[in-house]
C-alpha cells in the first residue's frame, strides 16, 4: 500500500485538434464548467493536425477563470529550456497562477529531426532533461543573485537574466516509464505523470519503488512527489473490464489506485462531453469521498475482484451503449415535466402540441435500439446540467463573485448557447460521439423522421418552431446580461430572463423525449 496522502485532483486531457478548433477550446471550458480542475492537452509539435499546445493553453487561460492547465507533456527537444522557462513563468502570471508544467524527455525522433530537432538516444535524453530543469529553475528563481548558468552538455545557458518568477511554485511533472527516468522523477521533479495505457501490471509498484528510493537517496521525502495518473475507459451499464463499466466500478478501480498506488491526480483522456460530465459529476465526488473515509478509517478498501469480461457485441452504427436495455418492451424513461414554473411568463401554448403514434404494445426492441432513445435523454441531461450552472453564474454575479460579462463569456461556450437550436442537439452529439470519420449533418435527423414514419411530421414540426423559441429565449438571457454590465439595478430583469429559460427549456426536453425516445428507438438515425 502506498498512499502519499496527497489531496485528490481530476482533470481531462483533451485531444488539440485544429480542424475544429472551437470545439477543442469547447472542452476545456466545459471542464472547468463541470467542475475539474485541470485541463492538459498533449504537445507534438510536429504534428499538422494539432494546434499548437502553448498558444492553445495561453487562449484557454483567457477563457477559463478556475482550472489549472499543462501540457501532458511538453515536447522538451522542440522547446528550448530557457524561452519555455519564460512562457510558463509569463502565463502563470497572466492566468492567476493556473498553469504547471508537464515536460517529456522526447518520443517520435524522425519528427523531432523533421521540425530541427536534435536526435537523442535514451540516455541522452535524461541528461538533457535534467539540464532541462536545472535551467528551468534557474530562470525561475529571480531573487538569486547573478544570471543562470547552466553549462551542460546539451543546454548550455550562461548569463541569461533571471526571471520572471512565476505567480506560483509551477511544479514540474515528468512523463517518465524507464529507471533512469523514474529515478530522475524521485531527484528533481514534483510529479510522476504515466499514461495507465503503457503499463503493465506492476509499473505502478515498481515505479513507486524506484521513485521513493531516488527520492531518499537525495534527500527528499516521497510524499514531496505527487503520482498522476492518464487514463482512459469507456462507461457503460454493465463491467467488461478494467474502467468498461458502471460509474460504480470506475468509482470503485480509481479509489484503490489512490490508496494502493499512491495515485492522487486522474486525467481523463477524452474527447466526449458527456465522458467529461460523468467523471467530473458521478465518479471524482465518489472516489473523494470513499478515499477520505478510507484515510480516516487508515485502512485500504477491500478489493473485489475484477468483473469478467464480457463478449464484445457485434459493431454496429449506433449511438454508443452507455444504458442499454435487454431485449424486449421498450424500457427507456422519458424525464417528465414536474409543471413547476418560475416564470410568470409563457412562450408557447403547451396544450396546442400534437403527439405522435402510439407506441406498438407487440414490438420489441435490441439493446442498440434502446439505446438510440436513451441517448436523447442523455443529451438532455447534459443542458439540464447547463441550466443549473447558468443559475449558479448569476447568483455569483448578484454575490460580486464574478461580473456580468465573465458570466456571458462562460454561457456563450456552452453547448445550448452554440448549438443551432433550429436543428436540435441530438444528431451534432451523436454523430460526433460514434464516429469522427464520418459526419452526418444536423438537418438530416428530423427529415428522416418525417420520411420513416410520416405520422411524425406535426410532432417535428412542433419541435422545430420550439427550436426557434428557445433560440430568441437565449438571445433574451444575453441581452438581459449586456443591459446588466451598464445598469447594475437590472438584476431582477435578468434573473427573470433566467427563469423563462429555466421553464422553457425544461418543459421543451420533457415533451421531446415524450415524444422521441421510442421513434428513434424503432426508426434509428442511420
Amino acid at each position: 500500500m502506498s498512499d502519499y496522502g496527497h489531496d485528490l485532483v481530476f482533470g481531462s486531457f483533451t485531444t488539440p485538434g485544429a480542424d475544429d478548433p472551437g470545439h477543442t477550446v469547447g472542452l476545456a471550458v466545459l471542464a472547468e464548467q463541470v467542475g475539474l480542475d485541470l485541463v492538459t492537452f498533449q504537445d507534438h509539435p510536429y504534428q499538422p493536425k494539432f494546434l499548437d499546445t502553448w498558444t492553445l493553453l495561453s487562449y484557454v487561460a483567457a477563457r477559463t477563470t478556475r482550472v489549472h492547465l499543462s501540457a501532458n507533456v511538453t515536447n522538451l527537444p522542440l522547446r528550448p529550456p530557457a524561452v519555455l522557462a519564460r512562457s510558463v513563468a509569463s502565463l502563470d502570471l497572466l492566468s492567476g497562477g493556473r498553469v504547471e508544467l508537464g515536460l517529456g524527455a522526447g518520443a517520435f525522433w524522425e519528427a523531432i529531426e523533421a521540425m530541427g530537432g536534435r536526435r537523442l538516444t535514451p540516455g541522452q535524453g535524461v541528461r538533457a532533461l535534467e539540464e532541462a530543469i536545472e535551467v528551468i529553475r534557474q530562470l525561475w528563481d529571480a531573487e538569486a543573485r547573478g544570471g543562470v548558468r547552466v553549462d551542460g552538455e546539451f543546454h548550455r545557458v550562461v548569463g541569461a537574466k533571471r526571471g520572471p518568477a512565476p505567480a506560483h511554485a509551477v511544479p514540474i511533472w515528468l512523463g517518465a516509464y524507464k529507471p533512469r527516468m523514474l529515478e530522475l522523477t524521485g531527484r528533481r521533479a514534483d510529479g510522476w505523470l504515466p499514461s495507465l495505457g503503457y503499463l503493465q501490471p506492476g509499473d505502478l509498484e515498481k515505479g513507486n519503488a524506484i521513485i521513493d528510493d531516488a527520492a531518499r537517496q537525495a534527500g527528499r521525502s516521497p510524499e514531496d512527489i505527487r503520482r498522476l495518473l492518464n487514463v482512459s475507459g469507456q462507461f457503460a451499464s454493465v463491467g467488461r473490464g478494467p474502467l468498461h463499466g458502471p460509474a460504480e466500478q470506475w468509482v470503485q478501480e480509481l479509489a484503490e489506485l489512490a490508496l494502493d498506488e499512491g495515485i492522487s491526480t486522474f486525467i481523463l483522456g477524452s474527447d466526449d462531453p458527456d465522458d467529461l460530465r460523468r467523471f467530473a459529476g458521478e465518479v471524482a465526488p465518489a472516489v473523494r469521498e470513499l478515499v477520505a473515509a478510507e484515510r480516516d478509517r487508515g485502512t485500504a478498501p477491500e478489493r473485489t475482484p475484477d468483473p469478467e469480461p464480457e463478449p464484445e457485441p457485434a459493431r454496429v452504427v449506433a449511438a454508443p451503449v452507455r444504458a442499454a436495455r435487454p431485449s424486449g418492451a421498450f424500457a427507456v424513461v422519458p424525464t417528465p415535466d414536474d409543471g413547476g414554473r418560475r416564470s410568470d411568463r409563457q412562450v408557447w401554448d403547451e396544450s396546442t402540441r400534437p403527439s405522435g403514434p402510439a407506441p406498438d404494445p407487440t414490438r420489441t426492441y435490441t439493446p442498440q435500439e434502446q439505446a438510440n432513445g436513451q441517448h436523447l435523454v442523455q443529451v438532455h441531461d447534459g443542458l439540464r446540467g447547463e441550466l443549473a450552472q447558468i443559475h449558479d453564474l448569476i447568483e455569483q454575479v448578484a454575490a460580486g463573485e464574478i461580473d456580468a460579462g465573465t458570466a456571458r463569456s462562460h454561457i456563450n461556450t456552452m453547448t445550448m448557447r452554440q448549438n443551432r437550436w433550429t436543428l436540435g442537439v441530438y444528431c451534432e452529439s451523436y454523430c460526433r460521439i460514434v464516429t469522427t470519420h464520418h459526419t452526418i449533418e444536423d438537418q438530416a435527423l428530423f427529415p428522416r423522421l418525417r420520411q420513416r414514419d410520416p405520422r411524425l411530421a406535426p410532432v417535428v414540426d412542433r419541435l422545430e418552431q420550439e427550436h426557434h423559441v428557445i433560440h430568441d429565449v437565449l438571445e433574451g438571457v444575453d441581452q438581459a446580461l449586456v443591459a446588466y454590465v451598464g445598469a447594475p439595478d437590472g438584476l431582477a430583469e435578468l434573473r427573470a430572463a433566467v427563469d423563462l429559460l429555466s421553464d422553457t427549456l425544461l418543459s421543451h426536453l420533457s415533451y421531446e423525449e415524450r415524444e422521441l425516445v421510442e421513434p428513434l428507438a424503432r426508426l434509428g438515425v442511420s
